[in-house]
């Protein structure tokens, strides 16, 4: 089979479309034929080095995709045809990949493989940020980093389905012009002096900050009220500066960390969390916009735009 690989860490240079053999199944995984694979900033720092790999060169990334069993393994639940997702299994980047049955998500006809690889990851994230991190609630402000993002777009929509007020943060024009689309219902640009937009705009402060770049951490919490909180969950900016617990205490304010491993502990909780999102997007409650798309065989083209931040929502890979 066909799949993107690399053998050294480095810049999108380093990959290359190979072929490898197939995945060997253990009893409880099942073999997908994988039709649509999604690509995330994880996939750049594996390929740069930055995340721990297992196994041996050539190395395989991707964790999401969706796809058609091929053999089910005598696994009870599964056949052969059966459309399934999956959000947390390595080496996706391949024409067929090996899923343990306890991370399959089936798949309703209503949503497309292209749609499941283009959702599920960030999706999820967005969907455990809404009600877990924070339970949002009516009446509330809330602040975006990175709000054209794919998690940002679908974590906007959520927040104003449980009926809250969203403020944005992008880095341009038509970044911001994309977060109003999907129901933002301001955005500021990074450029401009965005904390005091945002604490004229909400009054004094935001009930909450999703806070995906790590550097603005401290910025985050100028622009969360008292009592307020501020949800950390990534660092694409880079790694912030450390939190005063003094701070905390004199203002009432939390910080939450945040990430989806904690949440997708089971089969059970994968697939009632994607099925509340799945019923959102069949509902058209919430919109997933059309993913840039490139051929498996694109990676590095595919790894490039995804680098130079011109993008917005998703970027999926097609074997």
């Amino acid at each position: 089979m066909k799949a993107l690989t690399f053998s050294t860490f480095g810049n999108s240079d380093v990959l290359e479309y190979l072929d490898i053999p197939e995945p060997v199944l253990k009893s409880n995984e099942i073999l997908v034929e994988t039709e649509a694979i999604g690509l995330n900033f994880a996939d750049i720092y594996r390929r740069k080095g930055n995340y721990h790999l297992l196994g041996q060169p050539p190395y395989i990334a991707g964790y999401e995709g969706a796809g058609i069993i091929i053999d089910a393994n005598n696994n009870e639940g599964f056949k052969q045809g059966d459309r399934i997702g999956f959000a947390d299994v390595p080496f996706a980047n391949a024409e067929r990949v090996a899923v343990p049955v306890t991370h399959a998500i089936p798949l309703p006809e209503e949503i497309s493989f292209e749609t499941a690889a283009s959702v599920l990851l960030q999706g999820l994230t967005a969907h455990y940020l809404a009600t877990d991190s924070h339970k949002t609630k009516p009446g509330e402000t809330v602040l975006i980093h990175a709000c054209a993002g794919g998690v940002g777009l679908i974590l906007t929509q959520i927040s104003k389905l449980f009926g809250a007020t969203v403020v944005g943060l992008t880095s341009s024009e038509s970044k911001a012009a994309i977060a109003l689309k999907h129901g933002a219902d301001q955005v500021y640009l990074y450029t401009d002096d965005w904390k005091k937009e945002v604490l004229s705009f909400s009054l004094g402060g935001v009930d909450v900050v999703y806070d995906s770049i790590g550097s603005t951490l401290k910025d985050s919490f100028s622009v969360t009220k008292d009592c307020g909180q501020v949800v950390f969950f990534g660092m694409s900016g880079g790694k912030p500066e450390l939190v005063d617990p003094r701070m905390l205490m004199d203002t009432s304010k939390t910080i939450t960390g945040g990430d989806l491993w904690s949440y997708l502990t089971s089969r059970e909780e994968r697939q009632k969390r994607a099925a509340q999102l799945f019923n959102w997007i069949i509902n058209k409650d919430i919109i997933i916009p059309s993913p840039a798309v490139f051929s498996l065989s694109e990676g590095k083209q595919a790894h490039d735009y995804l680098e130079s931040r011109k993008s917005s929502g998703k970027i999926i890979l097609i074997p």
